[in-house]
C-alpha cells in the first residue's frame, strides 16, 4: 500500500524532479541509453515500479526483450555498445558510490565516450533515476498489474 502521495504532499519538488527529467530528455542523449540507464539503477535499487515502467517504455521505442534480460549482466555480454557499456559502467558506480567511490576506471571509461557536458548529462540523468527510485521504493509506490488479456488493470 503507497506510503503517501509526493505530488500531493510537496507538488513544488516533484514538480522540480519532473523539469529535471525534462531537461535529461531533451539533452541530446540517445533515448535507448536513457532507458537503459533508468533500468539498471532500478535494478540496482530493487524499484518494480520503475522497473516496469522504464522496460515497457524501452521496448515501445524498440529496444529488444534479449537486451533487458541481460541487461544486469552487461559485463559479460556482446550486446551493448562501447557509449553503452561506459554509461552502464557509471550509473553502477554513482547508485552504489557509498561502496564504490566512482572509480577513476569507470570515470576514465565515460571520459573516452563522452563530452564533458554528455558526462554532466548523464551524471544528472543517474542522480534522478536514483531519486525516482528512493522516491517510488520509499513511499511504495505499486506498479500496474495485467489482466488475463495483458491489459493494465489497478496497481498492486
Amino acid at each position: 500500500m503507497q506510503r503517501l502521495d509526493p505530488n500531493t504532499a510537496a507538488p513544488s519538488a516533484i514538480s522540480a524532479m519532473l523539469k529535471l527529467e525534462d531537461y535529461v530528455r531533451h539533452s541530446g542523449l540517445e533515448y535507448s541509453l536513457i532507458e537503459l540507464v533508468k533500468t539498471r539503477a532500478s535494478q540496482i535499487n530493487g524499484c518494480a515500479f520503475c522497473l516496469h515502467m522504464h522496460t515497457r517504455d524501452a521496448r515501445e521505442a524498440g529496444e529488444t526483450e534479449e537486451r533487458l534480460y541481460l541487461l544486469s549482466a552487461w559485463r559479460e555480454s556482446s550486446l551493448y555498445s562501447k557509449r553503452e557499456q561506459a554509461a552502464l559502467a557509471w550509473t553502477e558506480s554513482l547508485t552504489l558510490i557509498a561502496d564504490t567511490q566512482a572509480p577513476d576506471a569507470d570515470y576514465t571509461l565515460a571520459k573516452q565516450v563522452f563530452t564533458d557536458k554528455e558526462l554532466v548529462d548523464l551524471t544528472l540523468l543517474i542522480g534522478a533515476i536514483n531519486v525516482w527510485n528512493r522516491i517510488a521504493v520509499g513511499f511504495r509506490y505499486a506498479h500496474p498489474l495485467l489482466d488475463a488479456e495483458n491489459q493494465e488493470t489497478a496497481t498492486a
